[in-house]
């Protein structure tokens, strides 16, 4: 069975245990529904592809919590070089490619490459230890358990359903306040208002 956006992301939240979760674009629409812990950070940034480095810095500043990051074909795409920073850096972070093949929240539109690009073997020739390739969302729910076991990093790169008609998703709360939330949860003071 192929694998839908909402099953991927489903069996993501049901193997995270406490750590760090960074959704971004078009997962921002599906995980708010699956988690609104504190330590979820919808991140929507102004320019595509900075969720990876986003997660790499949480993971190295919070090795005891662990950080997975949901980001696009297209998301990555504008940011291959993360992948090589990822595996001089190790730390406990799990990237999660949820590829299907479009920009999904600017209309559907092909990315370079999709269909053809074979993201396990781009991770594994940045050097990153531990990849996966899942295109069943049966296979991917029973091998999840392996997938979060242990340390990081990891990559995973899931081949979902393409969805259409999406609008662009919106955070579940302004960022400021995703901020503070984030930052009271991993025990640092909230910034200061000014």
């Amino acid at each position: 069975m192929p694998i839908s956006l909402s099953d991927a992301l489903a069996v993501v939240a049901d193997h995270r245990g406490d750590r760090i979760v960074i959704p971004t674009m078009g997962a921002i629409s599906v995980w708010p529904q699956l988690s609104d812990a504190p330590s979820d950070f919808c991140y929507m940034p102004s320019s595509m592809g900075q969720g990876t480095a986003l997660a790499l810095g949480l993971a190295l500043a919070q090795p005891q919590r662990g950080v997975i990051v949901l980001t696009g074909d297209g998301s990555l795409l504008m940011n291959l070089g993360s992948l090589v920073t990822i595996a001089q850096h190790p730390a406990d972070l799990w990237v999660i490619l949820l590829d299907n093949g479009q920009y999904e929240i600017t209309g559907g539109q092909p990315v370079p490459g999709g269909g053809r690009t074979d993201y396990a073997l781009i991770a594994r020739g940045a050097g990153l230890p531990r990849v996966y390739h899942f295109e069943d969302a049966d296979t991917w729910r029973q091998s999840a358990g392996e997938v979060f076991r242990g340390t990081g990093p990891v990559f995973v790169w899931l081949r979902l359903c393409p969805r259409q008609g999406q609008q662009t998703p919106k955070p579940p709360r302004p960022m400021a306040e995703q901020i503070d939330r984030l930052r009271r949860e991993l025990g640092v003071e909230p910034r200061a208002k000014s």
